[in-house]
């Protein structure tokens, strides 16, 4: 879901990181779709070696991809080279100090120095990790002492092989659909062009988090560390990047940890990061609905891993599960967690808290009666259910649709008197998608006031603190504060974009 402000947020970092060219090539991807490099020219105006640059630095730091479509033509197959902005990997951009925090808790310093360089500089080889790592201190850094920080990353996934360059796709074969019944059509989804170059570009899971294209050489003991050496050598040129999906899973983990915690109690906070922990080999998409089933006994064995899970009985573990809704297996005594239903839930109490502070309580007790309904409802039910005055309440509901967190229908009845009623509803899909493009252009808002806050002042950046006194350290102070409240906004913000979009 790319929303209007979605794109103008997304073009805004584009621009602060990379400059107003790159920006350009990168907005008409993302307002056009995938592009020929001969399209981008023609609709960019730029010359070819503006956009050529712009490309390479786009695919350089992960926000595009470039694949080979094959496509039925006159004279047989076809193929020609598109590229597809990758919208989801721009807003990472924001969540790099969220990434490197990870891994300072999970990791030692020597990991996280390795992963900064691969969120700063985009995609590196092992040799290019070397040499960036021994310019940052005054003697050289050995390859091996990288080469064990990147093999602890590629173990975590924290880290992973690129994808291939320019992965071929082939027409989308038509599935035949006439012995599928009705139910099964709507409960499949077709692919997105995103996920069929995922698929085709991403490297088979054993090399994708392997140091060496041979995976059966790293994970053999037996075999001497030269000759991994070696074997790294000859793929000196085999570049790496940070991996989102997985740091993106584990803030999705720690938002439905935390949602649990509020909403229940520790214990049962306790028995979902063992269920989540214990599965994490297993679970394979950040937006998975449902927990991957796991045993009794095996979540038993994982919350022993911990101090204050070693303190839990099997009775309280039972209960736990009861309060999270499991849905008990019907083979192996396996239990399930709806994920979904523990991030909607998140969902409806931001946009609940939207609506409190913007247009008060008496809104709030509309809104939430009516997101907790299904179906319309009258304009004097809500009034009655809500204890709100019966003269207030249409301008409240009126207000509200009138900025998009309502829907609303007339109903007229005709019969000895004509009477006109106005019902209403929340339509969840569509508000969503308003909330989300309200973040955005919130998101977009905060950053340019930081960017004018740090231009207008930024010459003091320059001064040497010991020459910092007086009017001059009121001015970096005042400087210093507005940065810090504006950069936490919008990291906080950010934790809501994330809700709504990545989750």
């Amino acid at each position: 879901m790319v929303t209007q402000y979605g794109i103008k947020f997304a073009v805004h970092i584009i621009t602060n990181h990379f400059g107003n060219l790159v920006a350009k090539v990168c907005e008409c991807l993302l307002r056009r779709g995938p592009l020929t490099f001969e399209q981008l020219v023609r609709f960019t105006e730029l010359t070819k070696e503006q956009v050529k640059n712009s490309l390479l630095v786009l695919i350089q730091h992960n926000c595009v991809q470039a694949f080979i479509l094959e496509q039925e033509g006159r004279e047989g197959l076809k193929v020609n080279t598109q590229y597809l902005v990758l919208f989801d990997n721009i807003l990472h951009r924001l969540r790099f100090p969220k990434f490197l925090e990870i891994v300072s808790q999970d990791l030692d310093e020597e990991c996280v120095e390795l992963l900064e360089g691969l969120l700063r500089d985009g995609r590196l080889t092992l040799k290019q990790m070397v040499d960036r790592a021994s310019q940052r201190r005054e003697n050289a850094v050995a390859l091996d002492v990288v080469q064990g920080s990147l093999r602890k990353l590629l173990m975590i996934q924290y880290v992973e092989r690129c994808p291939a360059p320019e992965p071929v796709l082939s027409p989308p074969v038509e599935q035949d659909t006439k012995k599928r019944g009705a139910k099964s059509k709507r409960a499949e989804k077709p692919e997105t062009i995103e996920h069929r170059i995922f698929e085709a570009a991403v490297p088979a899971e054993g090399i994708r988090f392997s140091l060496t294209a041979n995976s059966e050489l790293i994970n053999n003991s037996d075999i001497s560390p030269m000759r991994v050496g070696e074997n790294v050598a000859k793929e000196d040129s085999t570049p790496f990047r940070a991996n989102f999906e997985e740091f993106i899973r584990r803030l999705r983990h720690k938002v439905l940890i935390e949602k649990v915690r509020t909403t229940h109690d520790d214990d049962a906070a306790a028995v979902l990061r063992a269920i989540l922990d214990g599965t994490r080999n297993a679970e394979k998409k950040v937006k998975m609905e449902k927990s991957v089933p796991l045993t009794l006994d095996a979540i038993f064995t994982e919350l022993q891993k911990t101090e204050n899970g070693r303190a839990m009985t099997m009775e309280r573990v039972r209960s736990s599960l009861v309060l999270l809704g499991c849905d008990l297996g019907k083979y192996n005594d396996s239990y399930t967690i709806e994920l979904k239903k523990i991030i909607d839930s998140a969902r409806d109490e931001e946009v609940e808290s939207i609506v409190l502070k913007r247009y008060g309580r008496d809104a709030y007790r509309m809104f939430r009666l009516l997101s907790r309904t299904d179906g319309f409802l009258e304009t004097d039910k809500i009034a009655e259910s809500t204890f709100v005055e019966k003269r207030d309440t249409p301008k409240i509901l009126y207000k509200l649709w009138k900025d998009d967190y309502l829907h609303m229908e007339k109903l007229v009845l005709n019969g000895a008197r004509q009477s006109k009623f106005l019902l209403w509803k929340v339509n969840k899909p569509i508000l969503l998608e308003h909330v989300l493009d309200e973040m955005h252009h919130a998101a977009l808002n905060l950053s340019l006031r930081l960017a004018y806050e740090q231009e207008k002042d930024g010459e003091l950046l320059t001064v040497p603190k010991d020459k910092i006194v007086g009017q001059l350290q009121q001015r970096y102070k005042r400087l210093r504060n507005a940065w810090l409240l504006l950069e936490s906004s919008l990291m906080k913000l950010d934790d809501a974009l994330m809700l709504f979009h990545d989750f």
